[in-house]
């Protein structure tokens, strides 16, 4: 029987057992997703490609059982919210973008007691329908839990609802379990040859058509993953309905049903998001950031917050000046050299800012683009000699 010092609690069957038929309706009929059960009741490790803010509920729709989830720390840092979210099924909290020794602890503990576990290796949802990076890390991780090891596939969460878009389409995707790779399996692989594995058994390329996503507004927001326009180069951009805009040429590109891009004043060299995406990674990789130091690229404002990790935040500031230079970022008076500070993306309007042993974040517009910041920032320390080599954090 469980105990207080375990992590998994008796009530979290219970919490599985009321709260999955709601959610059951509310995200099939929200995404239309056919979700495929998974019968196995065994302790598993799941990982999953990231796609839409809801995969980890067709996880738990697949397994009908608790499922414990890695999760970033920003879901721990609201207040009295993060507590009910922690009571009621115990995600495990894990620092993005770091080897977080913790939380590699908490899954071994989980296993122990006989949990299934469920992470995303990616880290992060894809802005463009491809996979993105994946840290080899997972192949150790799979080994040392000692689970079998679940693949589970979500296709046309992209189409559905993009990570930069507020409006979920009408269209096709589905999720489930597609392959069960038993111990005895993997640990005759070596890491390499594991992560491989994994990688081929995750991929998901929507970067193509698969039929038609409908949205009269298929094209909102777009800006806050494309700051790079093919004629322009740095830019900004504003969308509306199915058609965004660069503020500097005036060149308008169409966001078609098919998820393929087409140029209503010009001849657009894009045909899917993907492909844009590629050639702004392309294009900031090319990029001097040391001639970019005197005057600001980018300049806006955003919502300035002081973050205690695991616990709270505190707004610092509702409308702070936001710089982003060729090295550093600031933030009214504050600065943030990205020589020795790491930033990190979350959700679609924010990042976390690590300065010395505090922890900032700014929340933008709606429109406001924080992968540039991002980018900027392992642009400069590839640039400076970092060991990244092309990787802009994505």
């Amino acid at each position: 029987m469980a105990t207080k010092d375990t992590w998994i609690k008796p009530r979290h069957k219970v919490v599985v057992a009321l709260l999955a038929p709601i959610f059951g309706v509310y995200v099939r009929l929200k995404y239309g997703v056919k979700i495929r059960p998974f019968k196995d009741k065994n302790p598993h490790l799941v990982i999953m490609n990231h796609q839409t803010a809801y995969d980890q509920f067709f996880v738990s729709l697949s397994l009908m059982r608790p499922v414990y989830y890695l999760a970033s720390e920003d879901i721990f840092s609201m207040g009295w919210l993060s507590r009910l979210i922690e009571w009621l099924v115990a995600p495990i909290p894990i620092k993005k973008q770091t080897m977080d020794i913790k939380a590699i602890k908490n899954c071994i503990r989980v296993a122990r007691e006989g949990g299934t576990i469920c992470l995303a290796p990616e880290g992060n949802r894809t802005y463009h329908g491809r996979n993105v990076y994946t840290s080899p890390a997972i192949a150790g991780l799979t080994k040392k839990l000692g689970m079998p090891l679940a693949i589970y596939r979500i296709d046309g969460g992209y189409g559905i609802h993009p990570r930069w878009s507020d409006v979920v389409r009408k269209g096709k995707m589905q999720a489930g379990v597609t392959r069960v790779i038993q111990p005895e399996e993997y640990n005759a692989l070596s890491n390499e040859e594991l992560f491989d594995l994994i990688q081929t058994e995750l991929s998901a390329d929507e970067a193509k058509v698969t039929g038609r996503f409908e949205h009269k507004k298929n094209a909102e927001f777009l800006e806050r993953v494309m700051y790079v326009c093919p004629w322009c180069g740095l830019s900004v951009f504003e969308s509306h309905d199915d058609v965004i805009t660069c503020e500097k040429c005036g060149r308008e590109i169409r966001h078609l049903p098919t998820k393929e891009l087409e140029g209503i004043n010009c001849d657009f060299p894009h045909r899917f998001v993907a492909d844009w995406y590629e050639n702004q990674q392309k294009f900031v990789n090319e990029l001097d950031l040391l001639s970019m130091t005197e005057a600001p690229v980018y300049e806006e404002t955003a919502e300035f917050y002081k973050v205690k990790p695991y616990k709270y935040k505190t707004i610092l500031k509702k409308d702070a000046t936001v710089h982003l230079y060729g090295d550093r970022i600031t933030v009214d008076d504050m600065v943030f050299p990205f020589e020795t500070d790491a930033v990190v993306i979350l959700g679609k309007n924010k990042i976390n800012l690590y300065h010395e042993n505090d922890l900032y974040q700014l929340k933008g517009s709606k429109r406001f683009n924080g992968l540039k910041y991002l980018n900027f920032s392992f642009r400069y320390k590839n640039q400076t000699g970092g060991q990244h080599g092309e990787f802009l954090g994505l």
